[in-house]
């Protein structure tokens, strides 16, 4: 499994667990990530990880931000640091400065503009009418 795959699942799961928390989708700031999260989406396998990582359904949105990324200290408790790919863009170039700031600092702070909503309803079927 690679590295992107891993860590997918590692986010897949950590979304899952701020949904059923109650919390907000986490921020999907690795492009190189977000790249092997394209290449499964629609996927049967992708419906697969989904239930087995977040016990639901998660689809992939638009979603511009910036600022602190809010699932880091879950990911650290789960899996020891951020690793590297985390902080790569999708031709696999490594932002040095900051892995640098995020081992100074222990706070990631990123741009993104996408991330996961929950699957259960999706817009234009007869569920949402049902509000």
């Amino acid at each position: 499994m690679s590295t992107a795959t891993t860590e997918l699942r590692r986010f897949l799961t950590i979304t899952g667990q701020r949904f059923k928390n109650g919390q907000s989708a986490p921020e999907m700031f690795s492009p190189a990530v977000d790249k092997e999260w394209h290449e499964q989406l629609g996927t049967p396998a992708y419906a697969a990880l989904c239930q087995e990582t977040a016990g639901q359904p998660i689809r992939h949105v638009a979603n511009n931000g910036h600022g602190p990324i809010a699932w880091v200290t879950a990911y650290e408790e789960a899996h020891g640091p951020l690793p590297e790919i985390w902080f790569t863009d999708a031709h696999g170039n490594v932002d040095q400065a900051a892995i640098a700031r995020y081992q100074k600092t222990g706070t990631v702070v990123a741009e993104w503009d996408c991330g996961p909503a929950g699957g259960d309803i999706v817009p234009d079927q007869p569920e949402t009418a049902r509000r």
